[in-house]
């Protein structure tokens, strides 16, 4: 074996290594922090009444949900830099308001900004998509649907030119499996629009709730609410084979049913496991990362830790020469070290 052959073959047995000691287990249940095992889960028509018990529990005290249609998830802009825009799962409300879901497994430096250029997308397209967002709403309220000569004879006529730019509320709804910097280091944060000083909502059509899933610590026994027994199986289930006896409500049998990976269809299940393949890697590529900070954090440490005895040393009137023996440092980095 020649050099090049060793050095891949030790790359390959690292990465082995680490996905053995990493818990990337493939249980009973889809992974929902894949790209794809979240929508499987909740993005089917049969999945409605499971992601509208999620969004009440998340919503509790705030807005009740009775019924939702999916949206077209992709951003059909007229701009080409806007083209592309797809949404893990995008709502309509039978009260009007728009609902944003996103599944985010990896950091990125701008993910914030991210959020944000898709609610300004989702609010946008409501005023450039005037008619269409008033008759999809009408045929929610109705569950009728309507034809083009319908809607334009029974649609009234605006009062004034400012009512066109009258908003219905977007929820952008973010699940991380990661912490985010620019986040309290807390389970969920919310925001709105408001004034800096005195907290009062400026806005309330605007609302973003952020869910970081490594700050969600508690165990099965202290969940008490349906909530945190959601919560907490979206981040555990990936790694069942069964559902905890703990979990009697009737949600969980039907989420037991959907998220089955032996209940996929077969292109579904050639999809997750393609995405299960690439959620394995980006876990490596993150502790490859984690390993190298560590590094190099204690490689800065430790030549710190060098530095500041050698300028101890030099205070206790030891030579030049003395000092780079105790500390390992060459005479010309002692004297760079101590005279700066």
């Amino acid at each position: 074996m020649n050099s090049e052959e060793y050095s891949s073959f030790f790359i390959i047995n690292s990465s082995l290594n680490k996905m053995n000691n990493m818990d990337l287990t493939c249980g009973h249940f889809v992974n929902p922090f894949t790209d794809i095992g979240f929508k499987i889960i909740f993005g089917q028509p049969a999945s409605k009444e499971l992601l509208i018990t999620l969004l009440n529990e998340l919503l509790a005290g705030e807005h009740r949900i009775e019924n939702l249609i999916f949206l077209d998830k992709e951003n059909h802009s007229d701009s080409m830099a806007d083209a592309g825009i797809i949404y893990d799962l995008y709502c309509l409300t039978d009260t009007g308001e728009y609902i944003i879901v996103e599944m985010q497994n990896r950091f990125h430096s701008s993910f914030l900004d991210c959020t944000l250029f898709y609610m300004c997308r989702a609010i946008g397209r409501q005023v450039e998509n005037l008619r269409e967002k008033r008759r999809k709403e009408r045929e929610l309220q109705t569950g009728k649907l309507e034809t083009e000569e319908d809607f334009l004879l029974s649609e009234p006529m605006q009062e004034n030119y400012g009512s066109r730019y009258k908003l219905s509320t977007v929820y952008g709804i973010f699940l991380m499996n990661f912490r985010e910097p620019g986040l309290e280091e807390k389970f969920r944060t919310d925001t709105v629009i408001a004034d800096r000083e005195s907290g009062k909502v400026v806005n309330p059509h605007f609302r973003q709730i952020f869910l970081q899933f490594p700050y969600f610590t508690k165990e099965l026994k202290d969940c008490e609410t349906l909530y945190d027994k959601l919560i907490y199986t979206l981040k555990n289930m990936q790694h069942w084979n069964r559902m905890p006896d703990a979990l009697k409500e009737q949600v969980f049998s039907r989420l037991e049913e959907l998220a089955a990976v032996a209940n996929l269809s077969l292109e579904d299940r050639i999809a997750y496991d393609k995405a299960l393949d690439r959620y394995r890697v980006s876990r490596i590529v993150e502790e490859d990362a984690r390993e190298a900070g560590w590094k190099k954090g204690l490689a800065e440490g430790q030549a710190k830790e060098k530095v500041a005895i050698a300028r101890n040393l030099k205070s206790l009137g030891l030579s030049t020469a003395q000092i780079a023996q105790a500390t390992g440092l060459t005479e010309e980095e002692v004297e760079s070290t101590v005279n700066n």
